[in-house]
């Protein structure tokens, strides 16, 4: 079904993965591969099978980030062919924050520019030890612009301007110290501990996981009353949920 990604979805589990498919490339993300990358996440969080959605690379990198050759050649198109080239990415990170389902990038190697972006855009992330990150843009000239709309909320000001400013790799660990990376995992085992959470995760209430990544994400826009209002509604609405009711009744039922 697609050329550049490898799809999965474990029916048992409800673990849908997605792997960039161009190690040769170090699986640089070009219009093609944003393409695939945007219907494979659009056809995971319409599927009622899919509990959590996995985002990883084939090959030993994660992602190098954006395809030179392609930005290069939208250059010389002029000014409009860049804008929609970079508008395609933009259009992947809000998918990702739209979606209902939670979706978990699984990092070995590299995750670099507009890869390590990808990375950031997930809603958790899982790294092997040995994994690095970094937006060395700014080397070239350049700038990470529409992921500094998620640095900033993920850093803070001043962790998610020195990342982009000095274009340094950081380690696993130490991006787990900024707070971009959520857990990092031993390289030997990295694949079935990454896999148990994986499963862990599913395995979680579906409608209580889309209500919690809803409300994250639509604080953003609100002042404090109005955030802890939509939380009333939301609690309000969650009580009523099939998997609510349920969990209160084991509950009760065991106490």
């Amino acid at each position: 079904m697609f050329e550049h990604l490898e799809v999965e979805i474990d029916e048992q589990t409800g673990v849908n993965r997605i792997r960039l498919d161009r190690p040769e490339q170090r699986n640089a993300l070009n219009i093609a591969l944003l393409a695939e990358l945007k219907e494979a996440l659009a056809l995971a969080g319409a599927d009622e099978r899919v509990k959590v959605i996995a985002v990883a690379g084939n090959g030993p990198d994660f992602c190098a980030g954006a395809d030179l050759r392609e930005v290069q050649s939208a250059v010389e198109e002029g000014v409009m062919t860049s804008l929609g080239d970079a508008e395609s990415l933009g259009e992947l990170f809000l998918l990702m924050r739209r979606l209902e389902t939670p979706i978990v990038a699984l990092v070995r190697g590299r995750a670099l520019a507009g890869g390590c972006g990808l990375a950031t855009a997930c809603d958790m992330v899982l790294a092997a030890e040995s994994a690095s990150f970094g937006y060395p843009e700014v080397k070239l000239g350049f700038v990470p612009a529409m992921v500094i709309a998620i640095l900033r909320r993920n850093l803070g000001e001043k962790r998610a301007f020195e990342l982009v400013a000095t274009g340094d790799s950081v380690s696993a660990a130490g991006a787990a110290e900024l707070g971009l990376v959520n857990r990092v995992l031993p390289d030997e085992t990295f694949d079935p501990d990454a896999d148990r959470f994986l499963v862990d995760l599913a395995g979680r209430s579906t409608s209580a996981l889309a209500l919690s990544k809803r409300l994250l994400y639509a604080a953003d826009d609100m002042g404090f009353e109005s955030a802890i209002g939509a939380g009333a509604r939301v609690n309000a609405l969650a009580r009523l949920t099939d998997d609510c009711q349920a969990g209160i009744r084991r509950f009760l039922e065991k106490s």
